[in-house]
């Protein structure tokens, strides 16, 4: 069960240089501390664990991290940084793939659940992380909040990004909840943008509490970033824990 679209060879291959401000040590600094306090001294399980831009250095911090990801090319990636035996990781669907054992942190970092396209399917991701969890453990997601204040009546494009390498807007259908992240890359020097999309379906933190609940899942606490600021009316993204009950 998966409604994701499959990351390419090329987007893949690409990804972390596209991506390198949020391997920052300014970025994944607070993200691994907050992680590995709430992983403890047990096993943590990513959620599209992507190129490992954060489940290898968490493994470097000492934590155990196992891998879930759809795309085998993002997976192929992350295996030229670290081996199988180092950091297992399993090719399938965040909201069906069963890996071995228990967990005592489960986490879906930058947006991610978005990218399961239905409800359904998002409320599935909560039900394996809980799947995955010991009683006591977390379940952790970062999601950005839907910018939908700033859409002014007859407007259905929001702009995220405006710089000399890169153009991107969001544009929304509101009676699906589906977001299309509409970029403009530049490539080298010759003035040539490289034109992407991608789909997402947003949601509300109250609707992910309600997810969470069906699965059996209580909110632990909520929070703006990940040096643990406030969450506030005008907060950009929310970091959420979830606790499974013991």
């Amino acid at each position: 069960m998966t409604s994701s679209e499959l990351w390419t060879r090329a987007t893949a291959d690409r990804y972390d240089a596209e991506e390198s401000d949020m391997s920052s040590a300014a970025v994944l600094g607070p993200t691994l501390a907050f992680l590995a306090e709430l992983a403890g001294n047990g096993r943590a399980l990513e959620f599209a664990i992507g190129t490992g831009r954060v489940g290898v250095p968490l493994r470097e911090r000492g934590v155990p991290v196992v891998g879930i990801e759809l795309s085998e090319h993002m997976a192929a990636v992350l295996r030229r940084k670290v081996d199988e035996s180092t950091l297992p990781v399993t090719i399938g669907d965040m909201a069906t793939t069963v890996v071995p054992g228990e967990f005592t942190l489960v986490y879906l970092v930058y947006n991610t659940i978005s990218n399961l396209l239905t409800q359904d399917e998002q409320v599935e991701c909560f039900r394996n992380a809980a799947r995955h969890l010991e009683p006591g453990g977390r379940f952790v997601i970062e999601l950005g909040v839907p910018p939908l204040r700033f859409l002014p009546p007859g407007q259905f494009a929001v702009p995220f990004d405006v710089s000399e390498q890169h153009l991107g807007f969001d544009t929304f259908d509101l009676v699906e909840q589906i977001l299309v992240s509409h970029h403009f890359t530049r490539d080298g020097d010759n003035g040539h943008y490289r034109r992407g999309n991608s789909r997402h379906r947003y949601a509300w933190p109250a609707e992910l509490d309600l997810m969470a609940r069906i699965a059996g899942l209580e909110l632990e606490r909520r929070v703006a970033d990940w040096d643990g600021a406030p969450f506030a009316q005008d907060s950009a993204k929310h970091i959420s824990v979830w606790r499974k009950p013991t």
